[in-house]
């Protein structure tokens, strides 16, 4: 029974539904669970640095049970969407409720879009990286995939990387150094695979192009089957949700960079170049990625079966609720800071 303690990441659709369903104050039931529940019951939770032995992970590699875990939020995450754009839509509400209701789709496009389509986009198969780019659609983020297997994973760490934070960079900041950023070196990735195939901007072959247009014709769609209602809740949803997203990539790496050899290149990535956090709500919530030094360790692993790693930075709190203190720079500062090794230059 174990195995299923994943299906508690679908608890924040759920909850959301519940916020759809209901309206009025419940609007806001889904960033009050998130932000609010989520990190009380991570100071109840023990932390669990347990890791899963050999045979449990030759056993649980291939277990499709995980994979279907992935794959159930694509219809989760749709049918919700389409559930919300009728409600906005067909029937009128408070400006308070369409806040709580479009705040709501936002975390739901942030956690089970987003970062359900992160673990899919790692893998090889054609298929799986298709359904994680679907995910991203809605969030209005498809250029994620190419930055983040191309560049992030690259650079990861260093002052090269968009998405990682400077030491004293507030995650105000960041968000518009990290989304345009990202943006433009997704482009810049995007040429230079072109390139290497000898192969122009203007080729079919160009993601990006596509990638672009899949977004325009969804919000297009979306106003003319919605309204002009619907159309802001699409794109306010995408933007809190893709900003969930940087908020979360503020805290993976915050302040944590790579040495440069005597040959002038970087090191290679270590389990000490991103935030690592075992609290076990935040990592179940999260399909693991609070355990992100060793996906960046090894980026073809799983997530039911990253380790924690002795040597990794630790956070003193769970992801949701390090997310919200990242939205007070002075404290934030005051608690981290003095958990980046000294070892690292952070000049």
């Amino acid at each position: 029974m174990k195995d299923f303690k994943y299906l508690a990441a679908l608890s924040i659709p759920l909850v959301a539904f519940i916020g759809l369903y209901f309206k009025g104050i419940y609007s806001f039931l889904t960033p009050i669970y998130g932000f609010v529940i989520i990190p009380i019951l991570e100071l109840i939770f023990p932390v669990d640095n347990h890791n899963i032995t050999e045979s449990e992970s030759d056993s649980f590699k291939n277990k499709k049970l995980f994979d279907y875990l992935l794959y159930l939020n694509i219809p989760i995450v749709y049918s919700l969407l389409f559930f919300g754009l009728f409600t906005i839509s067909a029937q009128p509400l408070e400006f308070y409720e369409l806040v709580g209701i479009t705040i709501s789709m936002g975390i739901v496009l942030g956690v089970n879009g987003i970062n359900v389509a992160h673990e899919l986009g790692h893998r090889q198969t054609t298929n799986e990286r298709f359904l994680g780019k679907a995910l991203l659609l809605p969030a209005l983020y498809m250029h994620f995939y190419i930055e983040h297997n191309f560049g992030h994973h690259l650079h990861a760490a260093t002052k090269e990387d968009p998405a990682t934070a400077r030491y004293n960079q507030s995650v105000y900041s960041f968000w518009i150094t990290s989304i345009f950023g990202q943006y433009l070196s997704a482009w810049k990735i995007q040429k230079m695979l072109l390139a290497n195939n000898n192969l122009s901007v203007l080729s079919f072959k160009n993601d990006m192009l596509w990638f672009s247009l899949l977004q325009i014709m969804y919000l297009l769609i979306v106003l003319l089957v919605f309204g002009s209602t619907g159309f802001i809740f699409a794109l306010c949803s995408a933007i809190f949700g893709f900003t969930l997203l940087e908020t979360v990539n503020y805290i993976e790496h915050y302040g944590l960079l790579r040495l440069k050899t005597k040959s002038g290149r970087y090191e290679r990535v270590k389990e000490i170049h991103s935030w690592n956090s075992n609290h076990v709500i935040g990592r179940i919530v999260l399909y693991e990625l609070t355990r992100h030094s060793d996906h960046h360790y090894k980026t073809s692993k799983k997530y039911q079966l990253l380790d924690c790693h002795d040597e990794s930075p630790q956070m003193p709190y769970g992801y949701p609720t390090s997310m919200v203190i990242s939205l007070i720079p002075p404290l934030w500062f005051k608690i981290m800071n003095k958990r980046i090794p000294k070892s690292m230059n952070i000049d």
